[in-house]
């Protein structure tokens, strides 16, 4: 009867979007077309199905199914038409699947992935994505494709500093800045400047 009641109380925040104190000094909200929630081994589970949503500290995520875990709940899994907002940042993000740390602040993204940093015009797509949220870095892996003003820029692996405002290319890197081509071992971007900086088997076109 008293996991019964829980259940309950669980469904009436859900329901009406209340918000849930799931750990110290700590809350987000929730909500969905139905939700499940229990334990296996020991694994304290919330899961949400059908126009989910969570928001945590500054980070709104929506998908086709949540699933919430970890201690304090710390993991924030979610799956089908993913997407998320980082209003504190404005960083907007899409994928096919996502897990959330809560605790580290770092997201990764799988799938058909694009994340969009609309303060610095910004806009990334891959295979594979890492967001560390307090590092301000992102890590992009496989079939990398960068876009920014009159930038683009593809390899098979990508590391986006923000706070520093550069972006290093490894893996068959090619930047293409205006009619200009660049295409080294290893390409290093200033975006303050746009300057490109190459080593390694250097090739470039320039045209006037």
């Amino acid at each position: 009867m008293k996991a019964f009641l829980c259940t309950l109380a669980l469904a009436a925040c859900f329901l009406f979007g209340a918000p849930l104190h799931l750990a110290a000094n700590e809350t987000f909200t929730f909500r969905a077309d139905s939700m499940s929630g229990g334990r296996a081994s020991g694994r304290e589970v919330i899961v949400l199905v059908g126009n989910a949503e969570v928001v945590s500290d500054n980070l709104l995520l929506q998908a086709d199914r949540i699933e919430i875990h970890g201690d304090n709940n710390r993991f924030i899994d979610c799956s089908g038409n993913v997407r998320g907002y980082d209003e504190e940042k404005n960083i907007l993000f899409r994928t096919d699947r996502l897990r959330y740390d809560r605790t580290l602040k770092i997201a990764r993204l799988e799938g058909n992935s694009t994340l969009e940093d609309r303060d610095n015009e910004l806009v990334a797509r891959a295979r594979f994505i890492e967001y560390d949220d307090e590092r301000e870095v992102a890590v992009f892996q496989i079939a990398v494709r960068l876009f920014r003003d009159n930038l683009v820029c593809r390899s098979e692996f990508a590391v986006y500093d923000r706070g520093d405002q550069s972006l290093i290319l490894t893996g068959f890197p090619v930047v293409f800045r205006n009619d200009d081509e660049f295409r080294a071992d290893r390409i290093l971007v200033d975006l303050d400047t746009d300057d490109v900086i190459m080593e390694g088997d250097v090739a470039g076109t320039i045209r006037n």
